[in-house]
């Protein structure tokens, strides 16, 4: 049960991931989220990094008191966004911004398609008009992109 539960939410977080990055992200936190788009911060370090910690604390706070009421089902819901965070940073920050360089000459269509789908949401630097605000699930077109490419 704890598994499901696990894998529910992170399904699920996919969902929440589209509905935070076009309503929230390109809503009322856009002062945080701008930079990442317009790219006027030179540091390594963006306003839209802050997004890390304020998703990462209801996580945290769910893993804790989970973990206080001897593992219940709320540590596995905290898990289970967790999970969904690490899988983020990594496909996200390491592989399509290339924070770390790895993966850069990927053959893989599923990887292509989401790096593309990326970049058709960055072709926007403005709040409004965007697109593919999603982050493992991207349009089919982007996937027929690269298919049976080689």
């Amino acid at each position: 049960m704890n598994l499901l539960i696990v894998i529910l939410v992170f399904i699920s977080m996919e969902g929440a991931t589209w509905l935070i990055h076009r309503y929230i992200m390109h809503g009322f936190l856009w002062i945080l989220h701008r930079d990442h788009h317009d790219h006027s911060n030179e540091g390594s370090l963006e306003r839209n990094d802050l997004f890390f910690v304020i998703f990462a604390t209801p996580a945290i706070a769910l893993l804790y008191v989970g973990v206080r009421q001897d593992f219940s089902y709320v540590f596995f819901i905290g898990l289970g966004i967790s999970l969904y965070g690490m899988a983020y940073f990594f496909v996200h920050d390491i592989f399509i911004h290339q924070r770390a360089q790895l993966f850069k000459k990927t053959r893989n269509s599923y990887l292509l398609a989401i790096r593309r789908a990326h970049k058709q949401h960055h072709k926007h630097l403005g709040k409004e008009n965007g697109e593919c605000f999603g982050f493992l699930w991207v349009p089919v077109k982007f996937f027929k992109m690269y298919m049976n490419k080689k």
